[in-house]
């Protein structure tokens, strides 16, 4: 399993750069970041949330039930301009659920670990929502930076207390 880097930690803030080799070290990553979403019962996981500044997600709506998607160097070819709004947690923001508005349904390009492109047509719910929400992470985006500055502002304290857990 690996360690989950928490809001304040640099590697969160960065856009992540492509992937170029599909080797056994990125499928040593895979495994690893598998394991570990799933070991934090978590819908998905960005490389950045362990350390790694590489465009690399999985993602496991049906938590268990289905293989993970396994996205590398993932692009959002379209998005609904039906949105919906939910709550939403992330694991580098423990403790922390907010309402966010998302595209209803999206369909995205990736590469497999094996480097194989495919795509997923028209996601929606929890998978859409996860996916959208990990693809963020390779930009440097988290889920407070889609909130009001006053709801943010609210959350200061859990948010001082998030990166105190770094040190």
């Amino acid at each position: 399993m690996l360690e989950l880097c928490y809001y304040g930690d640099a590697v969160l803030r960065k856009t992540c750069r492509p992937v170029e080799k599909f080797d056994e070290d990125l499928a040593a990553l895979v495994r690893d970041m598998t394991e570990t979403m799933r070991e934090e019962d978590g819908a998905g996981l960005a490389a950045p949330q362990v350390g790694k500044s590489l465009r690399v997600i999985v993602v496991d709506a049906t938590f268990g039930e289905a293989e993970p998607y396994v996205l590398v160097n993932p692009e959002i070819t379209e998005s609904s301009e039906e949105k919906i709004q939910e709550d939403e947690g992330c694991l580098s923001l423990p403790g922390i659920t907010l309402q966010l508005t998302r595209s209803a349904r999206v369909s995205v390009k990736a590469f497999d670990v094996k480097g194989e492109p495919y795509t997923i047509e028209n996601a929606e719910g929890l998978l859409a929502k996860a996916l959208q929400h990990e693809m963020d992470h390779l930009n440097g985006i988290l889920l407070i930076d889609r909130i009001s500055p006053v709801q943010r502002a609210l959350l200061s304290g859990k948010l001082k207390k998030i990166a105190g857990k770094k040190e």
